[in-house]
C-alpha cells in the first residue's frame, strides 16, 4: 500500500474538518445511494423503472431513499404531464460529480468483493471454532 494517500491527509484533518466530513458523507453512503444514482446517472427514470433495476429494494425504501437525495440536492423530481401522472427522477450536476468516485468504489467492489466474503468466511469460521 503507498505510503502516500489522500487517505492520509485526510486522517490528518482538523477535528474540524472531521465534524464538516461526517454530514455529508452520512448523506451518501447508505446502502441504496451508490445503486440509485448509478441508475440515474445514464438517463432519467421513472420510480418503476428504477426499481426493477434495483434488485431488492423495497417501494418504501427506494421512496424514502429519492426523498432523501431530492433533499440532498443529488436528485430532481419531475411531474410529467401524462394520463396517468408520472414522475421521473434525474441526477442533478451535484449527483453527476459523484460519477468517479462512485466509479472507483463499484470497481473495488468488484475486484475485492471474493476477498471480502472470503476474510467474512475465515473470520465466521474462527469465531464458531472458538465458541464465540
Amino acid at each position: 500500500m503507498a505510503d502516500d494517500t489522500d487517505l492520509d491527509a485526510l486522517s490528518d484533518c482538523a477535528l474540524s474538518e472531521m465534524v464538516r466530513v461526517r454530514p455529508v458523507l452520512e448523506k451518501i453512503a447508505d446502502k441504496w445511494t451508490v445503486m440509485i444514482l448509478s441508475v440515474l446517472c445514464p438517463r432519467p427514470s421513472r420510480f418503476n423503472e428504477i426499481k426493477r433495476r434495483l434488485d431488492g429494494i423495497t417501494h418504501k425504501a427506494l421512496a424514502d431513499a429519492l426523498k432523501r437525495l431530492e433533499r440532498n440536492g443529488l436528485v430532481t423530481r419531475t411531474v410529467l404531464p401524462t394520463a396517468p401522472i408520472g414522475v421521473e427522477y434525474a441526477i442533478t450536476p451535484l449527483g453527476h460529480s459523484l460519477r468517479q468516485p462512485f466509479e472507483a468504489l463499484c470497481t473495488w467492489a468488484l475486484t475485492n468483493g471474493d476477498a471480502v466474503v472470503a476474510a467474512n468466511a475465515a473470520y465466521d469460521g474462527s469465531k464458531t471454532r472458538a465458541g464465540g
